[in-house]
């Protein structure tokens, strides 16, 4: 069977469990990359199979149903964070809420050039500031320093495919990982620029990522503790619990998981300090003025 280049598949030997994407095709061996979930792998041909149409409007309908759920208790989380926000704000007196926010700046490092674009979307539906990058893994580590001198973040996500192979060492070894050993070294060369931890928020991993490395080269949260596959969206959560979380209030790991789609299984991290500040009064601009 003959396949092209972003062709959709699944593989016959994990009984069609993830949809992927081919990227490239050597003689036999194929390039995969998850359509929904940050993974790579490689496969031969001869087990690939072509999705067909019905069966991918029925796998689409899942995943969405999925995102929407997500979307829906980040909202809700929002909500809550807000009112108690314009309570604090105005001590609880009742009367209209006349404050402005500073929001966090995120600079978002991603192997996946479509998962890049999908993680824009949500931010700019979320209402975040985002300074997205298409890199491929093996680069991160050398662009990473200009690039938070230049955009000056308060969060970065570190992300886009990676692998355990289990033919090139145990789960212990991060030699036997796709690309973990390029995200812990950009997490590292990012620690030199901004040591703390509450300063410079990092998130790091993709799927099946070598969780403790990540933890010890600096970054706040990380994936995937249980070594399983991540949504591609998971990382903006994490980023917008931080983000809209005030800088006097904690974010508790647990809280931080509650609205991804893969939870503590997939994703991990330690306790970090909020970002959002907030100030009075809001001026509004006088249209009717003449200068």
């Amino acid at each position: 069977m003959n396949f092209t280049t972003g062709e959709l598949v699944t593989r016959s030997s994990y009984n069609h469990d993830v949809l992927f994407r081919v990227i490239t095709i050597d003689n036999d061996i194929v390039l995969l990359h998850g359509e929904d979930i940050r993974l790579e792998a490689d496969a031969k041909v001869d087990d690939l199979v072509k999705v067909e149409d019905r069966e991918l409007e029925k796998r689409k309908k899942k995943i969405k149903e999925k995102e929407d759920y997500s979307f829906r208790l980040f909202r809700q989380d929002y909500q809550l964070m807000k009112e108690k926000r314009e309570y604090e704000s105005t001590s609880g007196y009742n009367h209209t809420a006349n404050y402005f926010q500073i929001p966090a700046r995120v600079l978002h490092l991603d192997g996946d050039r479509l998962y890049l674009k999908k993680c824009i979307d949500l931010y700019q539906r979320i209402g975040l500031q985002v300074h997205g990058v298409h890199l491929d893994e093996k680069e991160m580590p050398t662009e990473i320093g200009s690039l938070v001198e230049k955009i000056q973040p308060d969060i970065i996500v570190i992300t886009g495919h990676d692998a355990f192979l289990r033919n090139k060492g145990s789960k212990k070894d991060i030699r036997a990982y796709r690309h973990s050993k390029y995200f812990a070294e950009t997490v590292r060369e990012a620690r030199k620029v901004v040591p703390n931890l509450d300063q410079l928020v990092i998130f790091s991993g993709a799927c099946q990522s070598h969780f403790e490395s990540l933890i010890r080269a600096g970054a706040n949260f990380a994936s995937s503790p249980a070594r399983i596959n991540i949504h591609a969206l998971d990382p903006v959560y994490i980023a917008a619990k931080i983000a809209f979380t005030p800088f006097m209030e904690k974010v508790k790991v647990y809280d931080a998981l509650r609205n991804t789609m893969t939870g503590e299984k997939g994703l991990g991290g330690v306790e970090t300090k909020g970002l959002l500040r907030t100030g009075m009064p809001y001026i509004e601009e006088d249209k009717t003025e003449v200068e």
